[in-house]
């Protein structure tokens, strides 16, 4: 079936901000007490609040302060965006103004809030790329179920086999799978393992490779 829209991941895929959110969620969680180390961040990337708060009581024990923590992380983490922006993945720019040119749809979804997404798009020139922006807040379900990119498929107007869902993490994959995109994943923090390998439909390099599949 034809490709009609695509639908990226904020985090990880169009800005280099996942390597921010891991730093970050470290030093949040080891000045709040607890030994958070860069394995604990890296697997909850992606995941809606009610399954991060699961993973992490599973790491730290039920008494897992997540609010404090995530607080703590927010605080440390637009103290230092405010101070040097955020960076743009390779190619963000020039391959969000191809598939433009190609007649794509293109839309996000995100688990970021909508305000801090705005922010963080507009701050970068890319906010105007995207016909629909689609956070975890506006479904019932964040990922890694699928009810975000089932909505983003919604609001571009096509069905999922017509959309390309583009993630960089397994939690983001198995979403974009779970509704029926074509999942691919660009590896950013580490590499897809076999159970997520078998979810995608390509995987590539960077977003400049991402334009072979369109």
């Amino acid at each position: 079936m034809e490709i009609k829209a695509v639908i990226f991941d904020m985090d990880g895929v169009i800005l280099d901000s996942e390597k921010l959110y891991v730093r970050f969620w470290q030093e949040a969680g080891r000045s709040c007490g607890y030994p958070f180390e860069k394995k604990h961040a890296l697997a909850i990337r992606s995941l809606a609040r009610k399954y991060a708060v699961e993973r992490l009581k599973g790491f730290f024990g039920k008494d897992f302060d997540y609010d404090a923590v995530r607080n703590k992380r927010i605080e440390l983490m637009d103290s230092y965006v405010n101070e040097h922006g955020i960076d743009l993945k390779p190619y963000a720019e020039s391959t969000l103004k191809e598939l433009r040119s190609r007649g794509y749809k293109i839309a996000l979804a995100t688990a970021t809030p909508p305000e801090r997404a705005k922010r963080y798009l507009d701050s970068s020139g890319l906010y105007d790329y995207f016909d629909r922006i689609i956070c975890s807040a506006m479904v019932r379900l964040g990922k890694p179920e699928p009810d975000i990119y089932l909505k983003a498929c919604e609001e571009v107007g096509f069905s999922p086999e017509q959309c390309i869902a583009v993630e960089d993490s397994p939690n983001g994959i198995q979403s974009a799978y779970r509704a029926g995109c074509k999942a691919v994943m660009i590896p950013d923090m580490d590499e897809p393992d076999d159970k997520t390998r078998e979810m995608t439909y390509a995987v590539v390099k960077d977003l400049k490779e991402l334009l072979d599949l369109c």
